[in-house]
């Protein structure tokens, strides 16, 4: 059995390319039967997301499949093969396992260590699994592609810092307040960073969202998506005493938030303590503010430091989880080899006792009449023979079973005794 991936991703193709490849939702069954349908292919499995779009495949012999798998993409997504192959990459056997282990790690992400690829990668095997696409040896190297991911995120750090502006947002609040969930929060702006920021405070398990932006219905909008509410825009600032934490990105030329007003903010908080997160260009809020007590401000650049040290940290994590990499997939490969070996053995002795029974029928004749006495004699004598012939190659196989060498003279004994011919 060969297992072969092929695909492209954001280190070979730029999002123009990335686009015309991807697969709707929708249009994955009828693309997994035109894969299946390709001669030789036995399981296939199609992962699609905006950074990457990647064909695994499981056949007898790999004789030409990635050829095969570069025309059923062109084919599928109506592009020219010659076109898109420069930014195609292809793996098979232990390569394609370890690529496959280090995507579901979120080893070859992006932004390495994101927990967003591990349930990506967790639907389309689902998908691939209901269509019956995915049935026997790609079943058994995606199950323990998802169990070594659990193992890279247990024993390992590599999703513990935070690697966007808005997550560090978030997380910074987290290290001021503690516990998020009884926190109201106001998000000014209605974009994409504040919807960032919306859904990892929801994750945090703040309940309270207010919304406000300039045009209406786009806080309306957001508010609905995360169950918040919303603000009007030109009265904001008297609801900002109840607020604890602000996520300032509105698109306004000039600070809407200054010392004074915050001042009075604080004043009428009783000092309570809050938390100004500025990811406006230009600043939507005024720098002195900082200076206020009980006021904690951070701006889009100290958002970005706090990244830029946390990717720093996840990559030197990511060396701890490239060892657990190479054992998994050592071990992976060990296992597979034991399922390799093992019908060899008994396509040995099956082609042995196949011969020892031939040459006995084929001798009968010149035999003549046997007694029940010598009937077992020959019996016993052709078997030892035949176990003896045996027992060599057999210990062998077995004895490395569990050594990378094993592969080797699997491989030789096959050839040996013409096993597999038949």
């Amino acid at each position: 059995m060969k297992l072969l991936v092929t695909g492209l991703s954001h280190h070979t193709a730029p999002i123009e390319v990335r686009e015309r490849l991807a697969f709707d939702d929708n249009a994955l069954p009828q693309a997994l039967d035109r894969l299946r349908g390709k001669p030789g292919m036995i399981e296939g499995m199609i992962l699609s997301t905006c950074n990457r779009v990647e064909v695994a495949v499981t056949t007898e012999e790999d004789n030409g499949t990635g050829n095969m798998v570069e025309t059923f993409l062109a084919e599928a997504r109506n592009v020219e093969p010659a076109w898109v192959a420069p930014y195609l990459y292809h793996y098979n056997g232990r390569d394609a396992i370890r690529h496959l282990f280090r995507v579901a790690s979120s080893l070859d992400s992006q932004v390495v260590g994101e927990p967003q690829i591990l349930g990506q990668l967790k639907t389309a095997y689902a998908v691939a699994k209901q269509h019956g696409s995915v049935t026997g040896f790609l079943d058994l190297v995606m199950t323990r592609a998802f169990n070594v991911a659990k193992r890279v995120r247990t024993e390992t750090e590599i999703g513990a810092s935070a690697v966007s502006v808005s997550y560090a947002a978030v997380e910074l609040a987290r290290d001021i307040f503690g516990s998020l969930q009884e926190k109201k929060v106001l998000l000014v702006g209605a974009g994409k960073m504040a919807e960032s920021a919306a859904r990892h405070l929801r994750r945090s398990g703040v309940a309270d969202i207010v919304v406000t932006n300039r045009t209406r219905s786009r806080a309306d909008a957001l508010a609905e998506d995360f169950q918040g509410r919303v603000a009007d825009y030109d009265d904001f600032h008297n609801i900002l005493p109840e607020v604890d934490i602000v996520i300032a990105s509105s698109g306004a030329p000039h600070h809407i938030l200054t010392k004074d007003a915050m001042r009075a903010v604080i004043n009428k908080r009783r000092n309570r303590p809050m938390f100004l997160i500025d990811i406006a260009v230009p600043r939507n809020i005024e720098p002195s503010v900082n200076e206020l007590d009980g006021v904690f401000l951070y701006d889009i650049d100290d958002l970005g430091r706090v990244v830029e040290s946390n990717l720093a940290s996840r990559r030197n994590v990511a060396e701890q989880a490239e060892e657990i990499i190479d054992e998994e997939v050592q071990r992976m490969m060990l296992r597979l080899k034991t399922r390799e070996i093992a019908p060899t053995i008994v396509e040995l002795q099956e082609q042995l006792e196949q011969v020892r029974s031939g040459e006995i029928e084929r001798m009968r004749a010149k035999l003549g009449p046997v007694t029940p006495q010598q009937e077992e004699a020959i019996e016993a004598i052709t078997r030892g023979i035949v176990n003896k012939i045996a027992h060599v190659p057999i210990t062998e196989l077995r004895r490395r079973a569990n050594d990378p060498e094993g592969i080797a003279l699997m491989t030789t004994i096959r050839k040996l005794f013409r096993l597999g011919e038949g």
